[in-house]
């Protein structure tokens, strides 16, 4: 597995482990693949998150739902 770009490495740091296990899968999986960036939803209940084909590769963008 390829090693996360600083960005995404960055995003992580001082997140909890909850919201990590989350989010770090569709890093990886942008990561693999090095073209779409990551939206992460934010509810109050729920965090998701998933590959964005309106972003490129290294970007996260967070938003609420």
């Amino acid at each position: 597995m390829k090693q996360l770009p600083e960005s995404y490495a960055s995003y992580l740091e001082g997140k909890d482990e909850g919201f990590i296990a989350t989010v770090r899968p569709i890093l990886q999986q942008s990561t693999a693949g090095q073209i779409n960036g990551v939206r992460v939803v934010l509810d109050p209940h729920v965090v998701q998150a998933h590959i964005d084909e309106g972003l490129p590769f290294g970007t996260i963008v967070e938003s609420v739902d």
